[in-house]
């Protein structure tokens, strides 16, 4: 039988892998299965991208070039942009960026776009595993279509159809992709068991579930599950702040009670791919049944709005040394999502900027990860500017520390600004010219 071919080629490690989207999902993934001794392709539109993988050179900080080249010497991955290179491929998995849209509308065209790549090239007993996160139903309602069009082959009897959401955290010291627990589902009984058998060989733990819409509503709930209690936590910062209390000593308080408590951390917004994105998949898909999400709504309101909060505050300090925002030189502290990592998807730091700018101030950041800001969908207006130097901090009245990375010593820039406003608590508040916000 087909199934029992394919499983056989997944045990025994014999398929040949393709990963479509060589980014912070796709690449740690090609080098899980590489580790096994597969023979993986890895697909992506990025020219450079391809040029770098073939060559050995990472272009993600917490993933070592050593890795990627000693995958490539050892003829078990290749990079390329050619999709034609599908048809020796025994699976298939899809990790491509969803963003969302001018209107806030879930933005799918490079699920499309990829499957409409991959679709010419399906054939019989391959496994085909969209990862990248979505609404319920884009599976079974975008992808699967596209698959079976213009072919005799039928998902599900010819070949294989799955879910399987991506759960990466980047330079997660605990977790990694191997052994974060991989939630499965499958379009058919049979596609779940081939699904869940290539994935068994290089993950600890499977999950299987009943469905894909199942697996896709799996992963918005562990994402709006950090945006409701980020929100939480960002609305009780303003509230405590307002009463003089620091929210960051009632967190660690909190923190104690061993059950029924856990905890979150306030910020300047929320960045990355998934928590700022995510939910408003599950909003705009619960308007087909006529139902509103209005918790999800009001955590997405609380968190879009940090950024301002922390403009705000951050006149009001200035009001104190009878200063002006207009005219003022500010410092980013921090270009990246979250520390220790060189991804700045959807970063509030870059919000953060044209705020300021918009009021009127001189900006300039720094960030020994981002030497260079990238182009990017909402803020190319940005693309090409530098980090400064350490040294040239002193350049700046007023430092924000916006993302906390484990390697900066952030007590410099208490020490070379006049104003400090830190939404990490990243120096705790020890010097007289350091406010939280």
């Amino acid at each position: 039988m087909q199934i029992e071919k394919i499983i056989d080629a997944f045990k025994d490690h014999t398929a040949t892998v393709g990963v479509v989207g060589m980014g912070y999902v796709g690449l740690p993934l090609v080098l899980e299965f590489c580790k096994k001794g597969f023979k993986v392709v890895g697909f992506d539109i990025d020219e450079k991208k391809v040029i770098n993988l073939n060559a050995g050179q990472s272009y993600i900080k917490h993933i070592p070039s050593i890795d990627i080249a000693g995958a490539v010497n050892a003829g078990l991955f290749i990079a390329t942009i050619d999709f034609s290179r599908l048809k020796a491929v025994d699976a298939v998995l899809i990790c491509v960026p969803t963003p969302l849209g001018p209107h806030w509308e879930p933005d799918l065209s490079y699920i499309e776009s990829t499957t409409r790549s991959i679709a010419p090239y399906v054939h019989s007993g391959m496994l085909v595993v969209l990862e990248s996160t979505t609404y319920p139903g884009t599976t079974e309602e975008v992808m699967l279509p596209i698959l079976e069009m213009g072919s005799s082959l039928k998902a599900g009897v010819d070949f294989f159809v799955a879910f399987s959401p991506e759960r990466e955290d980047p330079n997660n010291k605990d977790y990694s992709t191997s052994t974060i627990p991989k939630v499965v589902g499958g379009w058919t009984t049979d596609c779940l068991k081939v699904a869940q058998a290539l994935y068994d060989q290089i993950i600890t733990r499977t999950v299987p579930v009943s469905s894909c819409a199942a697996a896709e509503a799996t992963k918005l709930l562990e994402n709006i599950f950090r945006s409701v209690n980020i929100a939480l936590v960002n609305e009780l910062k303003v509230v405590f702040s307002r009463m003089g209390i620091d929210i960051w000593e009632v967190i660690e308080a909190a923190k104690s009670k061993p059950f029924g408590y856990m905890a979150f951390y306030p910020g300047p917004g929320l960045g990355g791919h998934c928590i700022p994105i995510d939910p408003f998949y599950l909003t705009w898909k619960a308007r087909e049944y006529n139902l509103v999400t209005r918790f999800i709504e009001l955590a997405g309101e609380i968190n879009t709005a940090m950024p301002a909060y922390i403009v705000d505050e951050t006149m009001k300090t200035l009001n104190r040394f009878r200063m002006a925002l207009k005219g003022t030189k500010i410092l980013v502290v921090g270009l990246a999502y979250k520390g220790d990592v060189d991804d700045m998807r959807e970063s509030p730091s870059l919000h953060l900027i044209d705020l300021f700018e918009a009021a009127g101030a001189t900006t300039g950041y720094y960030d020994p990860y981002i030497p260079t800001i990238p182009d990017t969908r909402e803020h190319s207006h940005l693309a090409g500017r530098k980090s400064i130097t350490i040294d040239e901090a002193a350049n700046f009245e007023v430092a924000v520390i916006s993302t906390k990375h484990s390697e900066v010593d952030h007590s410099l820039f208490a020490k070379k600004c006049k104003i400090v406003i830190d939404t990490r608590n990243a120096l705790e508040a020890r010097y007289d010219n350091v406010f939280k916000a």
